[in-house]
Formats: C-alpha cells, sequence, structure tokens
C-alpha cells in the first residue's frame, strides 16, 4: 500500500506521531510519502503537494483534527480517500484514535471499503467558488452586523430573514457549525441541504433541510460586505448584494470505511462530551 501522511504542524506531538507511523508503516513493507508543509517542519526531504499527488498514493492519512482532514480534502484534486487520525478536540471526521492508527492501517488491502460524502459547490453570480464538505457560511467582513437573506427554492422565495449570517451545510457537516447554530444532526447518507439561519431576528426563522434536486439559490441584501467562508479556510467576498447557488458537487469527498459507524460516533463524541 502506499500511504500520503498530512499532519497539523502546530503540535509538536502530532508530528513526531506522523513521523513514528511512518517508520513502522515502511517497517511493514509500505511506501510513505510526506505532504511537504509536513515533511519540511519535521526537516525532512522529499516531500510533496497535493498538486503532485495523483497517481503516487492509495489513501491520505490526516493526522490531526478535523481541520485537518477538512484541509487535506479541499486540496485534493481528484479525491484520494482519506482516514484521520484525531490530534484535535472532538474529531469527529477524524475517525482513528492514535492507539489503534496503525493496526488499522496495516490491515488494509487493495480494494478496501471506501465511503462517499456528499459535497456541496457554491457559485456566485461571478462564476463558480468552491466546494465545501462541511458547510459555507454568509457573514458580514464587520462582526456583530446583521445581514438580510432569502431562501428560493426552484425559483420560489420560501423565506426571507435578517440575522447575523446564515449556515450551509452538508449532512457531514451537521454536526459541525450548524449543530452550534441550532441544527440537527443529519444522517449522512441523505442527499440535502441544511440551512441554518445564524441568530436571527426573529424566533419563528428556522432551520430547513433542501433536497439537491432542488434548486437552490440564497439572495443576499445588504449595507454591509459579506463574505462566504467555506470549511473555515476559503473565504470569498460578496460585496453588499447578489446570489449564492447552491448543488451538489461532482467530485464527492471519499472516506476510508473505519470500524465505527456515523451513529456510534454521535455516541461516543457527542452524547458524552
Amino acid at each position: 500500500m502506499r500511504y500520503f501522511i498530512v499532519s497539523r504542524i502546530d503540535r509538536e506531538e502530532a508530528l513526531a506521531f506522523a513521523r513514528m507511523l511512518a517508520e513502522d508503516l515502511r517497517m511493514a513493507g509500505h511506501t510513505v510519502l510526506f505532504e511537504h508543509d509536513t515533511a519540511d517542519t519535521l526537516k525532512m526531504d522529499g516531500g510533496i503537494s497535493f498538486e503532485e499527488l495523483p497517481g503516487r498514493a492509495d489513501l491520505v492519512v490526516a493526522v490531526g483534527g478535523d481541520g485537518t482532514v477538512l484541509r487535506a480534502v479541499a486540496k485534493m484534486q481528484p479525491q484520494l480517500p482519506v482516514i484521520g487520525i484525531n490530534w484535535g478536540e472532538v474529531g469527529f471526521l477524524a475517525d482513528l484514535e492514535r492507539g489503534h492508527a496503525l493496526e488499522f492501517l496495516t490491515s488494509l488491502k487493495p480494494g478496501f471499503s471506501v465511503e462517499k460524502r456528499m459535497r456541496l459547490a457554491f457559485e456566485s453570480d461571478h462564476g463558480p467558488i468552491g466546494d465545501a464538505l462541511n458547510e459555507a457560511l454568509i457573514v458580514t467582513s464587520r462582526p456583530a452586523k446583521m445581514l438580510r437573506f432569502s431562501i428560493v427554492i426552484d425559483g420560489d422565495v420560501a423565506e426571507t430573514f435578517r440575522a447575523d449570517g446564515i449556515i450551509l451545510s452538508t449532512p457531514t457537516g451537521s454536526t459541525a457549525y450548524a449543530m452550534s447554530g441550532g441544527g440537527p444532526i443529519v444522517d449522512p447518507w441523505i442527499d440535502g441541504v441544511l440551512i441554518v439561519p445564524l441568530a436571527p431576528y426573529m424566533l419563528s426563522s428556522r432551520p430547513h433541510i433542501i433536497s439537491t434536486d432542488r434548486k437552490i439559490e440564497i439572495r443576499l441584501e445588504t449595507t454591509k460586505p459579506a463574505n462566504l467562508v467555506i470549511d473555515g479556510v476559503e473565504v470569498e467576498p460578496l460585496g453588499l448584494s447578489g446570489s449564492i447557488r447552491v448543488t451538489r458537487s461532482a467530485d464527492p469527498a471519499l472516506f476510508v470505511k473505519s470500524e465505527r459507524t456515523f451513529f456510534e460516533k454521535v455516541e461516543q463524541k457527542l452524547r458524552r462530551l
């Protein structure tokens, strides 16, 4: 098997674990490559970028929290299967705990099981913006300023409201920012967009779950400049008005199937916090 390791670089313990994991995998007869920033921080030669990755690895191993997994997925083109080793807080996207990582990885064989996770594609009046695995957030560039939104479904205005922002989440992201904003936990097998108003002015503004088979548009009207933030990483200025169209991405994320199901993770990571 050919492994590509990317680690969070702000934690020495995570970097040391990534180095040790690579050594153990190589001793077991596997090929290991390092992402270039990870390799540079470890003062190792031979690191490669995500752009150089296609055809050189079978899967990506992300050592870190959910942010590390999200950044890896965002940089991959095309997508490779990814497995996360939790070195963060909750680590909902990072399936493996560090004590079981080596055993799990060395047990993988060619043809291992992969689960597809829907991503959302966002497009403005000026063209495509990007894809999100967890969510996109529309907020003002100045804190604590309200925006005016209209949710348009198949050409009809479903709701107009004022709020601090709006979260457009995948089912995978329903356990992230959308949940903190009052949204429900959604089965990741559902192809839908979770729309959660962030601190709405009227209590009647509630979360929606809309099928991706529908035409979904978010219209923005404001006197304050707004930004679209994708998975907490990519920031796109939206200006004072315009519309964002939301569709199912043609390029889903791929996750190596681990021993735990989605609902087991909900019980272990969320209900017992």
